[in-house]
């Protein structure tokens, strides 16, 4: 209930979900950080919007091979809409790592207040903050996988022991979601069709996804900006 003293509980969820393994972690990923997936699930959700994309290159040089391979790292920005709280908003640094098992690792973590100056233009509001994120995907047999889910989310000004409750909730939406859009993608679905639109340097063409991109497996250098991880 007050890990690390931060005054809020860490939520800890897990669902076991079935689904093709093609581009897993990327399309998980995007239940999370695409406006027309996120808003299915997020009634709260405002804005999710890449601001700043880093380089994978040196991103790579930095890191040690047993961390995964990054195909996603960079800004985002979060706005929520009036709930039973008013509008809170989030800076957050995350990424995407996969590794040779199948296994992906989805992670966010709050940016300074000293990096205020990276928020987009416009009038600041109250600020939610995300001490520790984090989604597992680990495969369990063919077309299965199990998803752990980890936040420790402040609202700002929100009482901490209602934070619980309320972040218990919406993570359950996502997994009840989340379940039928996987399945989608074994019988022909919404997850078939967008899988199946993958061309030969695995970019996906969505229409009302500014930020629909995929990364090459077999290359090193990405061309388009990738979208980003944001924890709700």
């Amino acid at each position: 209930d007050n890990f690390q003293k931060n005054g809020v509980p860490i939520v800890r969820l897990r669902s076991s979900l079935h689904g093709p393994a093609k581009k897993r972690g990327e399309c998980f990923a995007e239940l999370i950080t695409t406006e027309e997936l996120r808003q299915k699930w997020d009634a709260t959700n405002d804005i999710v919007d890449e601001i700043y994309s880093g380089d994978l290159n040196e991103v790579k040089k930095l890191q040690a091979d047993k961390y995964g391979e990054p195909t996603m790292f960079g800004i985002g920005y979060v706005k929520t809409k009036q709930s039973v709280v008013s509008p809170r908003e989030q800076l957050t640094l995350c990424g995407l790592q996969n590794f040779d098992s199948g296994a992906s690792i989805i992670w966010g973590v709050e940016l300074e207040e000293n990096q205020n100056h990276l928020f987009p233009e416009g009038k600041r509001m109250s600020r939610s903050t995300s001490h520790l994120f984090s989604t597992t995907i680990i495969p369990t047999g063919e077309n299965e996988f199990d998803v752990e889910y980890v936040l420790q989310l402040d609202i700002g000004g929100f009482p901490g022991w209602l934070t619980g409750p309320i972040v218990i909730e919406t993570v359950k939406k996502m997994f009840g979601f989340a379940d039928g859009y996987f399945k989608s993608g074994l019988n022909g679905g919404e997850l078939a069709a967008k899988l199946a639109a993958i061309t030969e340097d695995d970019t996906v063409k969505t229409d009302g996804d500014k930020n629909d991109s995929f990364d090459n497996k077999d290359s090193s250098v990405l061309n388009e900006k990738q979208t980003l991880l944001m924890p709700p």
